[in-house]
């Protein structure tokens, strides 16, 4: 449904080059939930935003349905609009708070013509805050944002999305800094570092037998309840970074403890694939 291919973004700063995508290729299949998961700066957002061609490319190609997303036009790039939606995390930024809720639900629906008469759309919209648990419906229609709470406008912000299409969640993945999370929710992980995918699989998979020395550190940080719990998997350490990454070489490598001299010298592709386990390291 959704593919990229060699995806680049990078931004000039001054003299230096951020390589903020560097390379990816990620799969999204239909019906099919897929998390992104790494720390703040690793590329998430960037990737989601250039996936929906809100961000150009440096190189590479998004592939919907085996159409290339920068060359659509017209009716098929409003078909794109209306099928690949973007949730973004923080509300307020999200819609325009001098509208009522009602006209923000709306806003999208008369855009792309999903309705026939007034009295259709305002079944449809009112619907749509009943699902979101914002009752009742006619009162929370009526309200500004200022007079919700954020999680209240969060789910005003999401549902002026989702309803536009049968097929449309939450874009074409689910991204967070929280591992143990994305693991109830996705079929598939996509773990990244630094603008570079250096682990996917099947979500079990990944997350019951991480390979990647820094999918483990991630699992590391999960809060558990009990800490007898714990096992050997969860006492990663992560190395105090005391040389920068020099350009060349696995991008982990100052914050790994078991790097080697290889991996400051050459990048690790991903390899691998038993049970569709891909990892992007020189320990395996």
């Amino acid at each position: 449904m959704i593919e990229t291919q060699g995806l680049k973004v990078y931004f000039k700063s001054r003299d230096v080059i951020v390589k903020a995508v560097d390379g990816v290729d990620i799969k999204v299949k239909e019906r099919e939930i897929v998390g992104l998961v790494g720390e703040s700066g690793s590329g998430k957002t960037t990737l989601g935003r250039t996936i929906l061609n809100l961000q150009r490319p440096t190189a590479g190609k998004v592939l919907w349905n085996g159409k290339d997303v920068f060359k659509l036009k017209g009716k098929e790039e409003k078909a794109f609009r209306k099928e690949n939606q973007i949730i973004f995390q923080n509300p307020y930024e999200a819609v325009d708070i001098r509208l009522k809720v009602y006209d923000i639900v709306a806003e999208g629906i008369r855009v792309h013509g999903i309705t026939k008469s007034k009295d259709e759309e305002r079944e449809m919209i009112l619907k749509a805050l009943k699902d979101v648990g914002l009752t009742p419906e006619e009162e929370y229609a009526n309200s500004l944002p200022n007079q919700l709470s954020g999680g209240q406008l969060q789910r005003v912000a999401t549902v002026s999305y989702t309803h536009l299409s049968s097929a449309a969640s939450d874009v074409y993945k689910r991204q967070t800094h929280d591992i143990s999370t994305i693991g109830y929710v996705a079929d598939r992980i996509y773990v990244m570092y630094q603008g570079k995918i250096i682990e996917s699989g099947p979500a079990d998979e990944v997350l019951g037998n991480p390979l990647h020395p820094y999918t483990k550190a991630l699992i590391s940080a999960v809060p558990i309840p009990d800490p007898s719990g714990r096992t050997t998997l969860f006492s990663l350490t992560v190395k105090e970074e005391t040389e920068p990454y020099n350009g060349k070489g696995c991008r982990y490598y100052p914050r790994c403890p078991f790097a080697m001299d290889v991996c400051r010298q050459k990048e690790p592709g991903l390899t691998g694939g038993t049970n569709d386990h891909y990892v992007a390291c020189f320990l395996y």
